[in-house]
C-alpha cells in the first residue's frame, strides 16, 4: 500500500509567501488529525552547532509553531543533548546555543525544553523487544508529550549516509545512554601516517580516551564510547571509522530507537523534511560545507520511511551543484549519498524500518 508524501516547492508569489505555504502543507498533511485540544506537542528539531548555518531558519519554525497553536496544541521546541563534547552536551549550553542560533522565544514564540534534562540522564525506558534492543532509552519529555512533530533538515551524514526523519527521531530523541548504546559498535581508528599529533582529537574527547604517544594519537578502545567526535574534529582525516559490520549494526540500532520513539505515538505524529541547504555533513558539525544540490522543497507525511525515501529520490534526481565536495555521482539519477559516503549502504535503514512495520518505501508524491 502506498503512503502519501506531500510536497511543496520553494516558489512563492505576492499572494502566498513561504511561511504561508508551509501552513498549507501542514494542514493538508493532517496536522489537526494528530493534535487534540490542549495537547503538549513536542516539535523535535536540531538547533544546529555553533558555526553551522545549514539548520532550518527559526522564522520558519515560528510559522510551524503558530500552525500547531491554531490546531489547538501547545508546542515546545525540543532536542536531546549530544553524546560528544560540544556546544550542546548539557542543557544550559544546549539552550544557549539554540538562542545564539536564533531560536529565542521572541523569535519562535515557543519555549525550549531539552528532552533529556540537565546532563542527558532524564530518560524513560520503552520496551520494544527487537533484535538489537529489548528496551530503548528516550528523552523523558518526548515520551511524555501528547503529540510529536518531527522537523528535520535533510542532508548527508557520515554514518547513516543521510540524515532525515529516521535519524532525527532515532538518534535525536535518545538520551545519552540511548545514544551510547547506538554508537557502541562504531569505534574509530587512527591512521598514523596521516596523524600530525596536533592533539585536537584528545582535547575534544569527553571520555579522555585519546592520548598522544610519540606525537601520534592513540585511542583507548576500552574508554571509547563511539560518539565519533574525533572523526569530525580531525583536520587531516587521520581518525576514521572501522568500516566493517559496525555500520549496518549502527543503522539497525538507530531504526529500533525510532520504533521506540513512535511506539506510543500511533496517529499522534507527523513528519517534515526540509530539503534545503543540503550540506554533505551533519548539522552537529561546527561548519557546513557548500550544498550538494539546489534547494528543492519541503515534504510532509505520517510515514517516516516514505518521507525519507521520497527525500532521497528527490535529491538523487537533481544534478549536483558545481563547487561542492561531491566528486562522483554528479548526474541526474545518480546516488549523491553514495558519492559522499561510498562505504555506507543507506538502504539498510529503510529495509529494516519496513521489516519493523514503521512505514513503506512505496509512496505517492502529492505536490500541493
Amino acid at each position: 500500500m502506498k503512503s502519501t508524501v506531500y510536497f511543496i516547492d520553494l516558489r512563492t508569489t505576492y499572494k502566498e509567501n513561504l511561511p504561508e505555504k508551509i501552513t498549507r502543507l501542514l494542514e493538508t498533511a493532517g496536522l489537526s488529525e494528530i493534535i487534540k485540544e490542549r495537547d503538549l506537542v513536542a516539535v523535535k528539531l536540531h538547533f544546529g552547532e555553533l558555526g553551522n548555518t545549514a539548520f532550518i531558519r527559526p522564522v520558519l519554525i515560528r510559522k510551524i509553531v503558530k500552525t500547531v497553536k491554531k490546531a489547538g496544541g501547545f508546542p515546545f521546541l525540543t532536542d536531546c543533548n549530544t553524546l560528544y563534547a560540544g556546544a550542546r552536551s548539557d542543557a544550559p549550553h544546549h539552550h544557549t546555543t539554540a538562542i545564539q542560533n536564533g531560536f529565542a522565544y521572541s523569535v519562535v514564540d515557543a519555549p525550549i525544553v531539552i528532552a533529556d534534562g540537565l546532563r542527558g540522564q532524564s530518560e524513560m525506558p520503552v520496551i520494544i523487544n527487537q533484535k538489537r534492543f529489548k528496551k530503548v532509552y528516550i528523552g523523558s519529555e518526548i515520551v511524555q508529550a501528547d503529540s510529536l512533530l518531527s522537523v528535520a533538515h535533510f542532508k548527508g551524514h557520515e554514518l547513516a549516509g543521510f540524515g532525515g526523519t529516521i535519524k532525527n527521531l532515532g538518534m535525536g530523541c535518545a538520551s545519552r545512554r540511548g545514544k551510547l548504546a547506538q554508537h557502541s559498535t562504531v569505534a574509530p581508528k587512527v591512521k598514523k601516517k596521516k596523524c600530525i599529533g596536533c592533539g585536537e582529537c584528545a582535547a575534544h574527547c569527553s571520555q579522555e580516551a585519546i592520548s598522544l604517544i610519540e606525537e601520534k594519537a592513540v585511542i583507548d578502545q576500552k574508554k571509547c564510547i563511539g560518539c565519533g567526535e574525533c572523526i569530525i574534529i580531525c583536520p587531516n582525516k587521520a581518525v576514521q571509522i572501522q568500516w566493517n559490520q559496525n555500520v549496518p549494526v549502527f543503522l539497525e540500532n538507530m531504526v529500533e530507537y525510532t520504533a521506540g520513539v513512535l511506539k506510543d505515538k500511533k496517529n499522534k505524529a507527523l513528519f517534515l523534511n526540509f530539503i534545503t541547504n543540503v550540506s554533505p555533513g551533519c548539522d552537529c558539525l561546527s561548519h557546513n560545507d557548500a550544498p550538494i544540490v539546489r534547494d528543492i522543497g519541503i515534504l510532509a507525511s505520517k510515514d517516516p520511511v516514505a518521507i525519507d525515501q521520497a527525500s532521497v529520490d528527490l535529491v538523487n534526481q537533481e544534478k549536483a551543484l558545481s563547487g561542492s565536495c561531491l566528486k562522483t555521482n554528479l548526474g541526474r539519477g545518480e546516488d549523491k549519498f553514495a558519492g559522499l559516503y561510498p562505504k555506507v549502504d543507506w538502504t539498510i535503514q529503510f529495509e529494516y524500518a519496513e521489516s519493523l512495520g514503521l512505514g513503506s518505501r512505496i509512496y505517492e508524491l502529492v505536490k500541493i
